[in-house]
């Protein structure tokens, strides 16, 4: 009875029939308009917003959409407030959902930063979001920056590249007195070199889950040694490791993981969840 009440409220929060356990299906395939790609889908710390990106197929528009919970019924969907006539994606809740950070491609119009994708954030002041602003990492100015996740210590996690794309690998930036100071790379342990992308890093900064780039994307997890470093690196399990992955999210409750999913050649990908409370044990 109590893993019943469990799922009923669990059903509730997400406004669902049917709750994924080790076995990931797709999470509101309608969002997905026609001849367009879904990228990544977040929720708001309380559960309340979902914010996903679409783009099209030639990934020429990126987009950032959220739906609402309104009397026990997700809302349609609306462009995100922060969206511009630029691109958006790579989204992420402080916390404490008072901030949101975003990669965007829209000018910073400041001499010496190159123009690509960097980091940008609002707060929310008195329930209202404010005028998003620019993250400047001041040794990343001319480099491409992307997908932050921020930790309850104010730390923020990226990936960066050339603006080529080559060399992209994840770095993590301390904010000091309100600016973030030069960024460093996340020493993560691996038996091989890779390069690595679109982290999430749990607010405690106990686990981190990226993608390897390879000739498909799989998800890793990696878990904290304690003195800064990410040890114990390995492939999440081949339930969820199918195709080509990447994007992930993990709800607050440590529960569900949320990751884009699908091969790069078909071009059909979706936004899976899926029960990770035991892969997320340091074994």
């Amino acid at each position: 009875m109590s893993c019943k009440k469990e799922n009923d409220i669990t059903k509730m929060q997400f406004l669902t029939d049917k709750i994924p356990s080790h076995i990931p299906f797709e999470f509101k395939q309608n969002l997905v308009p026609e001849n367009k790609l879904i990228h990544k889908g977040i929720f708001s710390p309380d559960l309340n917003e979902y914010y996903y990106t679409i783009s099209d197929s030639n990934f020429e528009k990126f987009e950032v959409f959220v739906i609402k919970k309104n009397s026990g019924k997700w809302s349609e969907p609306k462009k995100a407030f922060f969206s511009s006539t630029y691109n958006e994606h790579g989204m992420s809740f402080s916390p404490d959902g008072n901030s949101i950070y975003f990669s965007s491609t829209r000018p910073t119009n400041i001499e010496g930063i190159s123009d690509t994708w960097h980091i940008w954030k609002s707060n929310k002041v008195n329930g209202e979001w404010n005028a998003p602003m620019f993250i400047d990492i001041p040794n990343l100015r001319k480099k491409l920056v992307s997908h932050p996740t921020l930790t309850n210590s104010g730390t923020l996690y990226f990936h960066t590249s050339n603006l080529d794309y080559t060399d992209m690998d994840i770095y993590h930036s301390k904010e000091v007195n309100g600016k973030f100071k030069n960024a460093e790379k996340t020493a993560i342990l691996m038996n091989f070199k890779v390069g690595k992308c679109t982290p999430y890093v749990s607010p405690k900064e106990d686990y981190l889950i990226f993608a390897s780039i390879g000739n498909e994307l799989d998800l890793m997890i990696s878990y904290t040694d304690g003195k800064g470093g990410w040890i114990n690196t390995k492939k999440l399990n081949d339930k969820i490791n199918t195709m080509g992955q990447g994007n992930p999210y993990i709800t607050p409750d440590d529960k569900f993981l949320f990751y884009t999913t699908g091969g790069h050649s078909e071009k059909d990908w979706k936004v899976k969840w899926v029960n990770i409370e035991s892969e997320l044990k340091n074994n």
